[in-house]
């Protein structure tokens, strides 16, 4: 059967994530997790929909990607077809031709899981790789210790706080009261949870979101912040340990994260709360 490319409408995105709620497993690689699709509806959702690629066989679901921004395409596969060669070959083929709608000329970018055959086929078309990155996880089997700090559910009356936090944490002014309404909005929402760390005076020192894949899945950080006026003080490791705590309570069996192995602070972060480093990864790269 043929391998069909789809870019799904704005209903037909939750398929999509089906398929990847379906692939997540704590024995599975740091890949493409649902939670990043719902990150990306603080965009808006005919813009979500617009950023999904599917490569299906037979009407079954093989790969899923996801335009990060125009030139990156972040992308994972079912976990029987990670050495199918016929989907291998079809990814090569629409990640290299602009026709086909992925991936333009140029200088580009491919985030996939180790272990696919799609990583020696792109070698042998001469893609190099990128700066690396660390995934780190920590599992959720035992109850999470308390955070230290006075934590708070983030909702629309503090979503001005949530992104002030970001935008300083970030050193960016991209974060807005619109990003978050935008997102919260989402019809997948329900699997998140924004938490915001507060230092003494009431105050927001830190902020996390964390996303569910359902129970018995690994969840995933996805942002995590800390104000530049709080930094060195363990406010990172406290939203970090609260956001895992409140994934453990939504049924997650694990919390994971990627960050670039270059950012030791957030590595260091991380690890003060409780999570195990994995083998570091790298994205797949086209120079112009």
């Amino acid at each position: 059967m043929t391998i069909v490319l789809g870019t799904p409408t704005v209903d037909g995105v939750g398929e999509a994530r089906a398929a990847l709620r379906e692939w997540q497993s704590d024995e599975a690689p740091m890949q493409l997790h649902p939670g990043d699709v719902g990150w990306n509806y603080r965009f808006g959702t005919a813009e979500t929909a617009g950023a999904v690629r599917t490569w299906s066989r037979g009407g079954r679901i093989l790969a899923v990607g996801m335009l990060d921004s125009p030139t990156l395409v972040r992308m994972t596969v079912a976990p029987d077809a990670f050495r199918d060669e016929e989907l291998a070959r079809r990814l090569v083929a629409d990640f290299s031709l602009p026709e086909r709608g992925v991936l333009p000329e140029g200088a580009v970018s491919i985030e996939a899981p180790p272990g696919l055959l799609l990583h020696d086929l792109l070698s042998k078309e001469g893609w190099g790789v990128d700066e690396p990155w660390t995934p780190l996880f920590r599992g959720l089997a035992e109850p999470v210790e308390g955070p230290g700090v006075r934590i708070e559910s983030m909702g629309s009356e503090q979503a001005q706080d949530f992104v002030d936090v970001l935008r300083s944490a970030f050193d960016t002014s991209r974060p807005t009261r619109e990003y978050w309404h935008a997102m919260s909005a989402g019809p997948f929402c329900a699997d998140a949870r924004c938490l915001g760390a507060y230092d003494d005076r009431g105050s927001v020192a830190a902020v996390v979101t964390v996303w569910s894949a359902g129970p018995g899945k690994p969840g995933l950080v996805e942002p995590m912040g800390v104000h530049a006026d709080h930094r060195g003080r363990g406010y990172g490791r406290a939203i970090t340990v609260a956001g895992a705590a409140a994934l453990r309570e939504m049924g997650s069996s694990s919390v994971r994260v990627c960050t670039p192995s270059s950012n030791v602070g957030a590595i260091a972060t991380y690890k003060a709360a409780g999570f195990q480093v994995r083998p570091e990864v790298r994205d797949r790269i086209r120079s112009a």
